[in-house]
């Protein structure tokens, strides 16, 4: 699927890219991995890291918003990989043209350079704050989604296919609650601030969410969203399997955050289809077909079905919890 390809992943120094890069190199053989990201030092920490595979491995200082830089670096390029995004809801609040310019305007740049340069797959990351946004963040990434969907009408006539994949905050990623509470926890905290008892999340670890990626690379058409099954949990759950004698202290849900997460809003469920283990949403547009685009194997959900982390069938109990954090990395 990757062997002897040249794969380009914007944002790359991110805690995505690096887990991306390191499950390729292990499992597969790529002719050329290209990092592309704005930040020099994460680019130098991550040579050190893969410095073994140097020869396999090139480092693009570059921002998605520069669509000359893009258009250079997407030379010879076979896939590319979308993880660069401004992401942080309160500094998208308090930057909006800068999150535009990012999240919306650099998807376009993407779009167009990849399609100039006959790239084969572009697989862009997605978010749950993009269905039924209340924040800007999740409208830049909704309105990105779209552009990735319908640049499939752009790049008509040419090999070049856009698909996304969607899923929420990754367990232990920085900027999560796991983090967070650690950092309390380890400073001698009593309690924990919980901004809502009723409050629910999905749990992925960033090689469920690696997984996700291969999936679309492999057998995408172009146009699909794809959206993997996976466990719920509470977060007063979670609070307690870190710490079974804390404190919890409702505070209040804050700006921009929703009580759950929503994969697969009503609204789409008429285009929507499950699958053994994901649920992959098709675009209602005139140049999308059965004959040509779909998946074989899939399910119709019914009529405004939602996938959300409230109404999921699958949950992790405190147990279950305490086993799975002994196994991820919690980034600071």
């Amino acid at each position: 699927m990757l062997n002897n390809k040249t794969i380009l992943i914007t944002g790359g120094t991110g805690s995505f890219g690096k887990k991306f890069t390191e499950r390729i190199l292990a499992e597969f053989n790529p002719k050329k991995i290209i990092i592309y990201s704005r930040d020099e030092y994460k680019q130098f920490v991550m040579r050190q890291k893969f410095a073994e595979h140097d020869n396999k491995i090139r480092y693009f200082i570059g921002d998605v918003r520069d669509k000359d830089r893009l258009y250079r670096a997407l030379h010879g390029v076979d896939i590319v990989i979308h993880a660069a995004a401004l992401k942080q809801v309160p500094a998208c609040e308090y930057n909006p043209i800068e999150a535009i310019k990012t999240n919306i305007d650099g998807a376009t740049n993407i779009i167009e350079s990849a399609i100039d340069r006959n790239v084969e797959k572009v697989i862009a990351l997605s978010t749950d704050k993009a269905v039924n946004p209340i924040n800007l963040y999740g409208a830049t990434k909704l309105v990105s989604d779209k552009l990735f969907v319908s640049g499939n009408a752009y790049s008509s006539g040419t090999k070049t296919k856009f698909s996304v994949v969607r899923y929420g905050n990754v367990a232990g990623s920085r900027g999560s609650v796991i983090p967070f509470f650690k950092k309390l926890l380890n400073s001698g905290a009593k309690e924990l601030p919980i901004t809502d008892f009723k409050m629910t999340r999905f749990w992925i670890t960033l090689d469920q969410g690696v997984d996700l990626v291969f999936k679309a690379i492999k057998e995408s058409s172009g146009g699909e969203i794809y959206v993997s099954k996976i466990p719920s949990f509470t977060i007063t759950d979670l609070a307690k399997a870190m710490d079974v004698n804390i404190t919890l202290k409702e505070v209040g849900i804050r700006e921009g955050e929703k009580l759950h997460e929503v994969m697969v809003a009503k609204e789409d469920s008429f285009t929507t289809y499950e699958y053994e283990n994901t649920y992959i949403i098709y675009p209602q547009l005139n140049w999308w077909s059965n004959e040509s685009h779909f998946i074989a194997g899939g399910k119709k959900v019914n009529n405004e079905f939602v996938y959300s982390s409230n109404g999921n069938l699958e949950w992790l109990k405190i147990e279950d919890l305490k086993n799975m954090l002994k196994a991820i990395d919690i980034v600071y």
